[in-house]
């Protein structure tokens, strides 16, 4: 496939104007300015289109798109207290209906690679986790879902009720099994696995510590929640005497292994120190708007040369987030809380890809437009009323989301036209609406 005439944008240096990409099965094997030659390849015109790398999503939480538009006006404690209930009843069959059209969503905003930070698993409802796999396989996407735990209750201390939690010793076997048959090391993988206790409020030190030690030894990436609230640092203080970056940091949870959810309340020494250790932070703007979290001090981190990747978070705290939106998004937030030079709109782009590889461990493969990285590539249609604005980067990230007229993952074609064409689209939908009416009726009929 040779696409041409788009505005490329590598990320990683050059740009060309009227330039070309050349894929040869999943990989790219030129980019450059103006006309490739070749000679049977099929040839896509992608004028009045921008050329960027596939976008990172680097923290969801998929099952949530069956709980949208509830606790509209919470806290993030005040939030989880009301729907862990809910959630406490999810099954299988929810899982599938949620991740399908989550992913489909992705899709659609320009994602060809997303993470996803699923930690509630009820006894008796099933694979959770294999379902949430499959629907990804469905939709095309590479994935790295990330086995997440909670094991500390209301009865020691924590935030979640002890029916949703799991005792250690299942944990761990439950994630050394989900790695063993899951995790995909080779080149070009599509689906692999990282270990990811939810959040200091939830997880007992020695989880932490435990699931450090199994990511370690098995060469997978561990995750986590941190410092997104003010009051998730009064309770780590609390509890522990430390702010949770120094709390993490006691247990060896720092490293170019680890990124971290949203990093909003970090100190000065936190910044640095998430920079020395090459700890990646995920993003996550409209969510900590929505939940009233605050703005995470991005541009500092940048500047201390940490690795930065954008993510939707769950779609109960972000509705109908787009991953594109995420761009304006946090440009934005950043020049209203420290100016107008404080994100530009390709540091916003670079966030968006290079900075989520970087997060995925990843940066060798994916993230940018090179000649041996994966064809993971997005056309942004930013012509027409988007054209009176010369930039094509600055249209894609100032304005709203542009139409996608070709999203592929790997060469293959995975949205064409604005339109997911991997699950229909409409299915997609109707299994993501059916997911939240099967939750509300299990969650009624327990509660």
């Amino acid at each position: 496939m040779i696409i041409e005439n788009a505005h490329v944008v590598t990320v990683s240096g050059d740009e060309y104007p009227g330039g070309h990409i050349v894929v040869d099965g999943d990989r790219i094997t030129a980019v450059g300015p103006g006309r490739a030659p070749g000679g049977d390849a099929e040839r896509v015109d992608a004028g009045g289109c921008l050329a960027t790398p596939g976008l990172v999503n680097t923290h969801h939480h998929l099952y949530q798109w069956a709980s949208q538009g509830m606790v509209t006006d919470g806290t993030l404690f005040e939030w989880l207290s009301t729907l862990y209930k809910p959630w406490s009843t999810m099954d299988a069959e929810i899982v599938a209906g949620a991740a399908t059209a989550g992913l489909a969503w992705l899709a659609k905003s320009g994602c060809t690679t997303s993470t996803d930070h699923h930690y509630l698993f009820p006894a008796g409802r099933g694979d959770l986790f294999a379902a949430e796999i499959e629907a990804a396989r469905e939709v095309g996407v590479r994935f790295h879902p990330c086995r997440g735990s909670m094991d500390r209750g209301e009865s020691q201390g924590g935030l979640p009720p002890d029916e949703v939690v799991e005792d250690l010793d299942t944990i761990l076997a439950e994630t050394e099994a989900a790695i063993d048959r899951y995790h995909d090391p080779s080149p070009g993988s599509m689906l692999r696995v990282a270990v990811a206790p939810c959040s200091p409020f939830s997880v007992t030190r020695e989880l932490l510590a435990e699931s450090a030690r199994l990511a370690r030894d098995k060469g997978v990436r561990l995750h986590t929640h941190l410092a997104e609230t003010l009051d998730e640092e009064e309770h780590t203080r609390e509890q522990f005497g430390m702010t949770p970056a120094e709390y993490m940091d006691s247990i060896g949870w720092l490293g170019p292994d680890v990124w971290l959810a949203h990093c909003v309340h970090l100190h000065d020494t936190d910044v640095k120190r998430l920079a020395e250790t090459r700890t990646g932070t995920a993003h996550c703007p409209s969510s900590n708007a929505r939940l009233g979290a605050g703005i995470a001090r991005v541009s500092h981190l940048l500047e201390a040369g940490a690795a930065v990747g954008l993510g939707v978070d769950g779609p109960a705290s972000a509705e109908l987030v787009p991953l594109a939106g995420e761009l304006r998004q946090a440009l934005y937030m950043q020049r209203a809380r420290y100016g107008p030079a404080a994100l530009t709109a390709r540091q916003a782009l670079e966030m968006a890809t290079l900075g989520g590889a970087r997060c995925l461990g990843r940066e060798d493969e994916i993230g940018s437009l090179e000649p041996g990285k994966l064809a993971d590539i997005a056309l942004w249609e930013v012509d027409g009323f988007r054209a009176a604005i010369d930039d094509p980067v600055v249209a894609f990230a100032f304005g709203p989301v542009p139409p996608l007229r070709r999203l592929l993952v790997g060469g293959r074609t995975v949205v064409d036209a604005d339109t997911l064409v991997t699950v229909p689209q409409d299915e997609a939908g109707r299994r993501g609406a059916g997911a939240h009416r099967r939750l509300m009726r299990l969650a009624e009929e327990v509660l």
